[in-house]
Formats: structure tokens, sequence, C-alpha cells
């Protein structure tokens, strides 16, 4: 039975993968090479589904990556 996402979710390589439509090989490098946010649990990669979330914000550029604040021009 498939749960549905939740902010608290801890997710494995392959599913971090499927969900940014990359290889687990690219998780891994990124992981190993401290890239991406993650941490070992016995010696395999775990990653938090918001901070994944977040670092996707943050690799785009969004506004809200920089805690939801916009530059005022004036």
């Amino acid at each position: 039975m498939a749960f549905p996402p939740s902010e608290d979710e801890i997710l494995t390589i392959k599913e971090v993968a499927d969900y940014l439509k990359v290889t687990e090989r690219t998780i891994y490098r990124l992981a190993a090479a401290k890239q991406i946010p993650a941490f070992k649990v016995g010696g395999s990669w775990r990653f938090a589904r918001a901070d994944i979330d977040s670092w996707i914000r943050q690799q785009s550029g969004s506004p809200s990556a920089s805690n939801g604040q916009v530059a005022d021009d004036n």
C-alpha cells in the first residue's frame, strides 16, 4: 500500500531518483559530494522529502528559497 507523500517522509536513493527523474547514480554522486541534502543510515543514503523540496527551490532560484521574501526595488 502506497502512502501519500508527507513532508517528514524519508526517501531512498531510488525514490529520490524517480522523484527528480534522474538516475540513481546521479543521486549517489550528488549525495557523496554533499551537493544534495542527505544522511546515511547503516551505510545507506536517505533523504528527507522536505529537505529535497527545499533544495529544489534553491536550485531553481525561486523567491521562496530565500524565506519567501522578495527583494524590494524601492
